[in-house]
């Protein structure tokens, strides 16, 4: 969506198709954030949530080194800056090569370079040097005996293709014509992904109403409201499908099939001001969840049901220093304090099944007060707190909420029967929603082998953040993945 300068930006997934394999969510960081965190508070950050491939938009040498002996996948960018040199030089391209991959690996574990950033739409004077930058790169890799380990690719923006509807008609702007052609060739010959950045939020924006909110939310639409494309007779669930096959049919249109695409951007802002009325939480959380969803069920667009849809959200926190709109300050997910912004619950079965019911922390609740919550549960032995000891499985996040969540839970589940209940002096509140995480499981869970398995404690590194003015109180964060996959969080 927007071209992130000098700045880092991680992705967070599951796995990475063509860069590895398999379906994934990421989510994109990009670094144009008040307090920003340490590279390594990112990292543990990452950890926390169980987080274990990240995107950087530049060569950070900082978070290379914090994540070293992590295992986190990591892709590494060349900022658009760098591409015109690295373009006309292959020494420049051999000299980046060795510095920020063959230095760093195995320790890191990088697995694709991205070069540029919507280099051909928002700095078009570069796009010239664009196939030939990842030409000396791959050679570099391959003089470097890394060609077979790292991947190399650019995102592009969806403004590539002028008309996206219908998908079987859509094409690449005929002025990037030879460009696409030499970037696809690129991409076949070296088994890589396109990367796409889409983003329905300004599709629909722009429709003037041709669309149904609906459609744009993956939310189901009446019968007589199906989308349809009128070629082909294929019917598109949401608004993100149909992008998706646009650029799958805008690449048979120059000849070139079986290059997996990867929606490197994707999202929907939280907020917004008085002119961006769709720009609210309840969107976000919508289109955000049914995205997870969408994708966790492994299967492609319409056109393309065999290849999965792997997409990144974005951004994984508010870019609040950067100019523009509210809304351009307002998509990420999680504070910079590792605390979540809205919920974001998905699952290819019934993961919050009506008969589940957990006992959990209140959000907005004073820490001293969970605290004493946490004592008086812990206080009543059964081993209900063993598990939050150091080097058991729920220790980590180790802070008053997650840890009076863990109790409190733990508590009400085993005493319930008994007349237990969950209060604990007005700080716990009753939820459907399974906080289960990696290895941390929570009494009560009817599924915790199958694909309702979280990848996200309820809560992170630190207690919930004000919010600026106008902003929504913050809420807990959770990813359910399918067949119970570590999923990284791209949640």
């Amino acid at each position: 969506m927007c071209n992130h300068h000098a700045a880092a930006t991680l992705v967070l997934s599951l796995t990475v198709i063509s860069f590895a394999s398999g379906a994934f969510v990421g989510v994109n960081i990009g670094t144009d954030v008040s307090g920003f965190p340490s590279a390594s508070n990112v990292v543990s950050i990452l950890r926390s949530h169980g987080i274990t491939h990240v995107r950087l938009y530049d060569a950070s040498a900082s978070l290379l080194e914090a994540l070293s002996n992590t295992g986190v996948e990591v892709m590494v960018g060349i900022t658009n800056e760098e591409v015109q040199e690295i373009g006309r030089s292959p020494g420049a391209a051999a000299a980046w090569v060795t510095s920020n991959v063959a230095a760093h690996v195995p320790l890191t574990n990088i697995t694709a370079i991205v070069v540029g950033s919507q280099v051909l739409t928002s700095v078009p004077k570069v796009a010239a040097f664009l196939v030939p930058a990842m030409n000396n790169i791959h050679r570099a890799l391959v003089f470097s005996n890394l060609n077979y380990r790292v991947k190399v690719s650019t995102p592009l923006s969806m403004d590539i293709i002028p008309n996206a509807f219908p998908p079987s008609a859509a094409e690449f702007n005929p002025v990037w014509k030879t460009m696409m052609y030499e970037i696809l060739r690129f991409l076949k010959n070296t088994n890589s992904s396109f990367l796409m950045n889409a983003f329905p939020y300004y599709g629909y924006s722009k429709s003037d109403g041709i669309f149904p909110i609906d459609y744009v939310l993956f939310q189901p639409l009446p019968a007589v409201k199906q989308i349809v494309d009128s070629n082909t007779l294929l019917r598109y669930d949401s608004m993100f499908e149909a992008m998706v096959d646009a650029a799958y049919y805008s690449m048979a249109a120059l000849n070139f099939t079986g290059i997996p695409v990867t929606v490197t951007e994707t999202g929907w802002p939280w907020a917004g001001g008085t002119d961006e009325p769709d720009a609210t939480l309840n969107n976000a959380e919508t289109f955000n969840t049914n995205l997870v969803k969408r994708v966790m069920n492994g299967s492609g667009p319409p056109s393309q049901p065999g290849i999965p849809i792997n997409a990144y959200l974005y951004e994984m926190f508010d870019e609040d220093n950067r100019p523009g709109s509210e809304s351009g300050r307002s998509w990420g997910v999680f504070f910079t304090n590792g605390s979540s912004i809205y919920p974001i619950v998905a699952s290819t079965e019934n993961a919050d099944n009506s008969s589940e019911a957990f006992c959990m922390a209140k959000e907005g609740v004073d820490e001293d007060r969970l605290q004493d919550g946490l004592n008086w549960a812990c206080g009543q032995g059964r081993g209900i707190c063993a598990a939050l000891q150091p080097g058991q499985p729920c220790y980590t996040p180790n802070t008053v909420r997650s840890h009076a969540s863990y109790a409190y839970n733990e508590y009400y589940q085993r005493m319930k029967n008994a007349g237990g209940t969950c209060d604990f002096q007005g700080t716990a509140i009753i939820t459907s929603i399974n906080p289960s995480y990696g290895s941390c499981i929570y009494s009560g869970s009817m599924h915790t082998n199958s694909s309702s398995s979280r990848i996200l404690p309820p809560y992170t590194l630190a207690p919930a953040s004000p919010l600026t003015v106008g902003k929504s109180e913050a809420l807990a964060i959770s990813i359910v993945s399918a067949a119970g996959l570590l999923m990284s969080f791209a949640l």
